[in-house]
């Protein structure tokens, strides 16, 4: 995550259907470029160089990425953002297919315009919502796919619709045997609902993993964890070294730690699912 910026009106901008504002601004600390909506940093972007990935928790969606087969992949994202991941996906793996569900249509034209996909990349934008835009890809999908990045944010919350057993177990289908889940969850000290996430998580597929902070993990601040999930064992052999080398040092939680971080936590369903929790705006200043 980013930090919050003042508006600024010489920064391309796009009103939002649902209410508020995408904006657009270049890096103060880095290369690149920063989609903020409505003061929350959503994605960075380095037009540059797709593979430099500046947040914390999309680096380690990019480890674990890089641990999947070689070759090119068949991707489904769930949220553009600043097509950060896709972009990451095509620059390492060219070749992929990638389709991109985004609920608002003037955030892709922003997005698109001002920060163009590369001209051979084979990413196809999708306008709508996430779990019902997936229900309705092409039949042929269906358990063909390599990836999904499911990484949704209504201003900083993720909505609940898109936490539920019923909807994991719709993105369980779209994946093959050998595919990965991986889940950005924001949570705060106690971790109570990334904690019900992993345990509904763990019904919908055989192998768990969280990575995240050392502190986060530990629920001592707010911060985003990374869920990643599969039916098969999940390719994180090297994934332990990697993560604590940096440039972001982190821990991966699997098997019996996976297990305890869940215990007593209860399985979300589409009849109680909440929205995650609104981080402080201060978790953005730095």
């Amino acid at each position: 995550m980013g930090r919050i910026r003042a508006r600024d009106v010489e920064h391309p901008e796009a009103r939002l259907d649902h209410g508020g504002t995408a904006q657009i601004i270049p890096s103060e600390f880095t290369s690149g470029f920063e989609l903020v909506v409505d003061g929350t940093p959503q994605s960075h972007v380095d037009l540059d160089d797709p593979t430099h990935l500046h947040f914390e928790y999309v680096v380690r969606m990019g480890a674990v990425i890089d641990q999947l087969p070689a070759g090119p992949l068949t991707a489904v994202h769930l949220g553009a953002g600043a097509l950060t991941v896709p972009r990451y996906v095509e620059a390492t793996r060219p070749g992929s297919r990638q389709q991109v569900i985004e609920l608002e249509a003037p955030l892709a034209a922003l997005v698109r315009e001002h920060l163009p996909l590369p001209r051979a990349a084979s990413i196809r934008m999708r306008i709508g919502d996430a779990r019902a835009g997936a229900q309705k890809l092409p039949p042929a999908l269906r358990g063909t796919c390599d990836l999904i990045v499911s990484d949704v944010y209504s201003g900083a919350q993720t909505p609940a619709h898109l936490t539920s057993l019923e909807f994991y177990r719709e993105l369980a289908t779209l994946l093959s045997a050998t595919g990965v889940l991986l889940v950005n969850v924001a949570d705060g000290p106690g971790l109570a609902f990334a904690r019900r996430q992993v345990a509904t998580i763990q019904q919908a597929f055989a192998d768990v993993a969280v990575l995240a902070d050392a502190q986060v993990l530990k629920g001592r601040r707010f911060g985003n964890l990374v869920v990643a999930a599969s039916a098969s064992t999940l390719p994180t052999e090297w994934l332990p070294r990697i993560l604590a080398a940096g440039p972001h040092p982190a821990k991966i939680a699997q098997g019996p730690e996976v297990r305890a971080f869940a215990q007593n936590a209860t399985v979300v369903t589409d009849a109680d699912a909440v929205a995650s929790p609104k981080p402080d705006a201060s978790i953005f200043l730095r």
